[in-house]
């Protein structure tokens, strides 16, 4: 907050008279106490901010080694500072793979989808099967959320190189992990809960269970999708479908050891009902005979099994984690 007159500037002991960025100048200020002068940056206004975390945009440097993985922590270069950060990686919800996405600009209103890695061709086991096969499909854009161990001044829209620098010098391999271009900084270290709720990050959540016996034309008990501890009333009005076509809703609770009651609002299937009859019926036999039927029961009964599935997204950074269904 201190202004003073230049008297003269000089580049390499060759007298100038105005510097511009990139320019190494040495400048004589008139009357000044060069104590209260500190290594720092030179900038016009708004042009450089300090930020604790950041979202980026990036692309893996191809010759790194190994995946680049979630809340894995890199040396993450920005401005003129090397910091530790953490990364968690995100890509457009899988419908939007394809889309073109527009050059330094993040879109705060779209849902992105929660990576557990960088996607790549390489990323995974799954990948590399799928690629042989020829399905390998990979977002034109993935993003990456930066949270860095001490605050960074940078300018805005500005490089980002990811490294393990701590790699043996020595060893033949790349410690560079990943570019980028810094898309939004957030400079309130409260950003946790000021600024990461209005990014919509979510993850797919998928359970599975089996629906135990009928008890009327339209209606089920379900088990195996819950654990006996579950508050199941939260999952109340949730969609399931069945693995014979059915669509229903969770209803409630039955008794204490995590069972579950299905409305199927359309009617059970002939075919469903009588399936679910038969292994009732089974069941119930075996229960009254000896221990080899039973087991012979739950194989035959374990081989068509009436499964249950529960799919539905949370939003990472939901204070409510509510569950959400399309």
């Amino acid at each position: 907050q201190v202004t003073k007159k230049v008297k003269s500037m000089q580049m390499f002991h060759t007298p100038v008279t105005y510097a511009m960025q990139g320019d190494r100048v040495g400048i004589c200020v008139t009357q000044f106490d060069p104590k209260l002068l500190e290594r720092g940056l030179i900038c016009t206004p708004e042009s450089l901010h300090t930020i604790h975390a950041a979202i980026i945009s990036l692309k893996k440097i191809q010759y790194f080694r190994g995946a680049l993985q979630t809340k894995a922590k890199f040396h993450i270069t920005v401005g003129h500072e090397t910091v530790m950060g953490r990364v968690m990686f995100f890509s457009p919800a899988p419908a939007d793979f394809n889309e073109e996405i527009k050059e330094n600009v993040f879109d705060f209103e779209k849902d992105y989808l929660y990576q557990e890695e960088y996607l790549s061709k390489d990323s995974n086991s799954e990948n590399k099967e799928n690629d042989q096969a020829g399905e390998v499909q990979l977002p034109k854009q993935q993003w990456a959320l930066l949270e860095f161990e001490k605050p960074v001044t940078c300018p805005k829209l500005c490089l980002v190189i990811g490294s393990k620098l701590d790699t043996d010098i020595h060893a033949n391999t790349c410690r560079l992990a990943f570019h980028g271009v810094l898309l939004k900084g957030m400079e309130d270290k409260n950003y946790m809960e000021t600024f990461l709720p209005k990014l919509k990050v979510y993850k797919l959540k998928h359970k599975e269970g089996q629906v135990e016996r009928v008890m009327d034309d339209y209606s089920v008990i379900g088990r195996s999708l819950f654990k006996k501890e579950t508050n199941i009333q939260i999952f109340v009005g949730l969609k399931v479908k069945l693995s014979t076509g059915e669509d229903g809703i969770i209803d409630g609770g039955f008794g204490q050891s995590g069972k579950f009651k299905i409305r199927i609002p359309d009617g059970l299937k002939p075919d469903t009902k009588m399936l679910l009859t038969v292994a009732s019926k089974k069941k119930s036999k075996a229960g009254k005979g000896d221990t080899a039927k039973e087991d012979e029961s739950s194989k035959n009964d374990s081989a068509q099994p009436v499964t249950i599935s529960l799919l539905f997204k949370r939003y990472v950074f939901d204070t409510q984690k509510k569950m959400i269904q399309s």
